[in-house]
């Protein structure tokens, strides 16, 4: 059995995919939607990790229009790379949020404009049809999502979406949009130090709605958008150790231990770091282990 095969799947509509996919992010630096930190990865090193992320079975891509820097575009990178692979790849992508061609941000699209920002996703990756499209919200300021997920459900019905999703949710915003159409995938930041989504009780209503949960953030956790740095965490050192893996892996492994419709999209542009990822998923952490790192942080003298 492959590494990738060893964490499972789990079906977004009727796409199946591996729990452990791929976030396209970085692809366009290092830095947060195209807010670059990094030099962009050239552009055949960018096709080539992604297909080796293919070639290990992942087949499932979270991406955005809004993910591009001045040099690169992770939709036009991810474009590139399917042109040349046979193989079967489900991609993700949102909208919500706008930047204009300089990378300057821009107000969140109106319910009107939305059709614009999926056309635009389109172009970009050469599709037909877009297999999933997440709403991402405006955060938690924002109330009801009924317009903007109902000029979603149109596009879907025109037949230009297959499945909806939704990002940066709270709990009662995903059961406002199953009174609209079928939600499929539902990104939220979480991890280990991020648990907002136990706490509000999202987790388990994806759970119970058979909808996929997406963490993002769940290696870099209050890093956010930042690159992970040293881990810091004696919890997560001695887990690792006992299974000799990488703190990231540990991270990846207790997110995937909370659910088997927990997926992750851990992203990179380092092959080894990919492979240490798509590894994570035949990680077997104890109850002990878990309960360890579900104690309080212990920081590394």
């Amino acid at each position: 059995m492959s590494a990738v095969a060893a964490a499972g799947t789990w079906k977004l509509g009727d796409l199946e995919v591996n729990r452990i996919g791929y976030g396209a992010m970085r692809l366009t630096g290092n830095g947060m939607m195209g807010n670059s930190d990094g030099t962009p990865i050239d552009r055949d090193v960018a096709v080539g990790l992604l297909h080796t992320a293919f070639e290990q079975g992942v087949n499932h891509i979270d991406t955005a229009a809004f993910y591009f820097s001045p040099l690169r575009s992770a939709n036009e990178l991810i474009n590139r790379a399917l042109s040349s692979w046979s193989g079967d790849v489900t991609v993700v992508t949102k909208v919500g949020p706008a930047r204009d061609p300089s990378g300057e941000w821009l107000d969140t699209a109106r319910p009107d404009q939305l059709r614009g920002q999926v056309e635009e996703n389109l172009r970009q990756l050469g599709r037909d049809h877009l297999d999933v499209v997440n709403l991402r919200c405006g955060g938690p300021g924002t109330a009801s999502v009924s317009e903007h997920f109902g000029a979603l459900a149109e596009l879907r019905r025109a037949g230009l979406i297959r499945h909806l999703g939704l990002s940066a949710v709270r709990p009662e915003q995903v059961t406002e949009a199953l009174t609209i159409a079928p939600v499929v995938c539902v990104q939220n930041p979480y991890g280990l130090d991020w648990r907002r989504a136990d706490e509000s009780g999202l987790v388990d209503l994806c759970r119970e709605q058979d909808i996929a949960f997406v963490p993002f953030f769940a290696v870099s956790g209050l890093r956010r958008e930042a690159a992970a740095g040293r881990e810091n965490d004696a919890r997560v050192h001695s887990v690792a150790r006992a299974h000799d893996a990488t703190p990231a892996q540990v991270r990846l492994a207790w997110t995937l231990h909370r659910g088997p419709h927990v997926l992750a999209i851990p992203g990179t542009t380092n092959p080894a770091h990919l492979t240490e990822n798509i590894a994570a998923g035949t990680l077997r952490l104890t109850e002990e282990q878990l309960a360890v790192l579900d104690g309080p942080c212990e920081n590394v003298d």
